[in-house]
């Protein structure tokens, strides 16, 4: 009797020992692949898919769209406190709506933000992108200082990978290719 007792026992801290166990893996899966999304999207692929350019108080920036994308918003965050410094949408131009986009310029929006510029530029400025489609987007963080003193030359923008025209940053994308829907 005393072997089925034991028996019995083992049986259930085994089943406490499963049920304990299975919600923890799951937890822990769950984490894991929460931190691989965030790496993921921290540490992109094809890094300078946003160029931004410093001259003087114009500032402007190219971000990487195939043909048949088209920039609705484009936001604009101070990097350090995260705050928002200003924000349009629906760029009028076709090289707006390619991403060749002039910050605090309210003529070259539909619905611009305020035209008031941030003086001085917030050390880190965090743009954002959101694609007509809704499905698509991007952005980049920049340190106006390093920007400012890269001396990029006239019709190219400043990217983590050096100077590049606007040319050169759309071809970053695979547009076309099975792995990058253009539409």
């Amino acid at each position: 009797m005393s072997s089925h007792v034991s028996g019995g026992r083992r049986g259930r801290r085994a089943l406490v020992v499963t049920l304990v166990a299975v919600p923890v893996l799951a937890v822990l899966t769950a984490a894991g692949i929460w931190v691989y999304g965030v790496y993921a999207m921290s540490d992109p692929l094809n890094p300078g898919l946003v160029g931004i350019r410093i001259d003087g108080s114009r500032v402007s920036i190219k971000a990487a769209t195939c043909p048949t994308e088209a920039v609705d918003k484009v936001q604009v965050f101070d990097g350090e406190s995260e705050k928002p410094v200003w924000q349009a949408r629906a760029p009028k131009t076709p090289e707006g709506k390619r991403g060749a986009l002039t910050l605090w310029a309210a003529d070259a929006y539909e619905h611009p933000g305020p035209v008031r510029q941030s003086t001085p530029l917030p050390k880190l400025l965090d743009v954002a992108l959101t694609m007509a489609d809704g499905e698509g987007g991007g952005g980049d963080m920049f340190d106006t200082a390093v920007v400012k003193a890269a001396k990029v030359p006239e019709g190219q923008y400043w990217t983590v990978n050096g100077p590049k025209t606007a040319e050169a940053i759309d071809g970053l994308l695979m547009c076309g290719s099975p792995n990058r829907s253009s539409s």
